[in-house]
């Protein structure tokens, strides 16, 4: 008992002195908008000139407005790539790459990647860099060491992170728009080994995010919900008809309910988290690899390993065309490097161990997080023997109606060992551009812009078959 008191001790105060360092000063916060941008980058270049000084917001271009291509407006679209990185001389770039990078380079045949200069062209709104001050020296971590106990909304809540937990509660609450509407949104999965046949979906979401709204004050206040989700299938026939709706949480697991027209009834769904196979994707890939980061905090440690010059995806603006043939951008093992494009940032790198007592297929993942935009922009999830598995990478750009701020939709899952790719959350093919809801929009006033649309009753109002 002694010993075991003892070792609780140790315990609770390792867990003490964890959050007291994890602590940002007045004298730290204030260096956020001088040395540091509003959102805590280094407003600084790299030392041999790679990585520019932040330039601030890409205003939209001349003649741009939403419905128009934004890869045809905006003002670098005919940069050629510095060079391109293959399986030839993938060793030379390795300290620029991760291991699901390095993995793909070495095992797919033909895959490349191709790097541009980088443009550190992410907007910040003067909400966001008001609130993200006040929120270095206010936003805590619960006594858990995982759950967030207190952030301001419509701020990034760590711009000066101490831990990894911090830097996961700001790919969360990164800045962005507080809704979205795709109305013909696609997915695409690349075809078995063997086979040339893709699968293709079609299909209608909508999502709100209460956490980015600047007329509210607290993230708490809010119910700590991540945000709301609908979404209903229109392609395959197999699944037309189909419907979701959720309310993903901070804290606790989501509540999630599913249309299922073949038994014309909703259906809680209390077990459609973490490594559960997402409903309809042929099993090949899971609930939180959507945009990498799709539940709570609780069953993994994250270490926060520090930061990283590495080629990531940014202005990825051929991966946002609506009206890219998809048979030209999806190959069969592997994206068109025509419509992906790398760029030199500083990330931060945060390793996650899957802790004692839980269980999940990729025990060992490691995030890759843009400092200019708090965007996850790589994940790499390793097997039970600690083997590369799985890449998710996303596409981040700007959105301009939304102050030029950054988001990383659309993304693709890589599944290494097994051969195949999903890439969702995305609008190549469907013919209709994302929205993305500011207040002030059209859509700002429309129902599913507030928490009572995302119900069990009106997911069954709604659906049909």
């Amino acid at each position: 008992m002694k010993r075991l008191a003892i070792l609780t001790w140790c315990v609770a105060a390792a867990l003490i002195s964890e959050r007291a360092l994890a602590a940002v000063t007045p004298q730290e916060a204030d260096k956020l908008g001088k040395e540091l941008t509003a959102f805590g980058a280094e407003k600084a270049g790299n030392a041999d000139g790679t990585i520019p000084a932040y330039e601030g917001a890409d205003a939209p271009p001349p003649g741009w407005e939403w419905g128009k291509v934004r890869r045809d407006y905006w003002k670098y679209k005919d940069e050629k790539p510095l060079f391109s990185i293959d399986a030839s001389n993938v060793d030379k770039y390795a300290a620029h790459l991760d291991d699901g990078q390095i993995t793909a380079l070495k095992t797919v045949k033909g895959y490349r990647m191709d790097v541009y200069p980088t443009h550190r062209d992410c907007g910040i709104t003067k909400e966001y860099a008001e609130r993200t001050k006040a929120n270095a020296t206010e936003a805590k971590i619960g006594a858990d060491g995982w759950s967030l106990e207190h952030a301001k909304t419509s701020g990034v809540p760590f711009p000066i992170p101490k831990s990894g937990i911090e830097v996961m509660y700001n790919i969360k609450l990164r800045p962005g728009a507080q809704g979205s509407v795709y109305n013909d949104g696609t997915s695409v999965i690349s075809p078995r080994p063997g086979s040339d046949e893709f699968t293709w979906y079609q299909w209608y979401l909508t999502t709100y995010w209460p956490t980015k709204r600047a007329d509210r004050q607290n993230v708490e206040d809010e119910g700590n919900v991540d945000f709301f989700m609908y979404y209903a299938y229109s392609k395959p026939a197999a699944l037309a008809g189909q419907g979701f709706v959720g309310t993903i949480w901070q804290n606790k697991d989501p509540e999630q309910y599913y249309y299922f027209p073949g038994q014309r009834r909703v259906r809680r769904l209390p077990t459609y988290v973490f490594d559960t196979p997402l409903i309809g994707f042929e099993n090949q890939y899971l609930v939180d690899e959507q945009i990498g980061l799709f539940m709570t905090l609780d069953r993994y440690d994250y270490k926060l390993v520090g930061k990283k010059e590495m080629y990531v995806g940014a202005n990825v603006f051929g991966m946002w065309d609506y009206k890219a043939d998809p048979k030209v951008v999806f190959q069969k093992t592997y994206i068109n490097p025509a419509y992906r494009r790398y760029e030199l940032r500083r990330v931060w790198v945060v390793d996650a161990h899957l802790k004692p007592g839980f269980r999940h297929l990729a025990p060992h993942r490691t995030y890759y997080v843009d400092e200019d935009s708090w965007d996850l922009v790589d994940l790499t999830d390793y097997d039970k023997d600690d083997k590369v598995w799985k890449m998710v990478s996303t596409y981040s750009a700007p959105m301009w109606e939304v102050g030029g701020m950054c988001h990383m939709s659309p993304f693709t899952m890589w599944d290494l060992q097994g051969g195949r790719y999903v890439t969702d959350w995305m609008s190549i093919g469907g013919g209709k551009d994302i929205g993305w809801i500011k207040p002030g929009a059209p859509d700002f006033k429309q129902p599913w812009m507030k928490p009572d649309f995302y119900t069990a009753e009106t997911l069954r109002s709604l659906s049909e078959r």
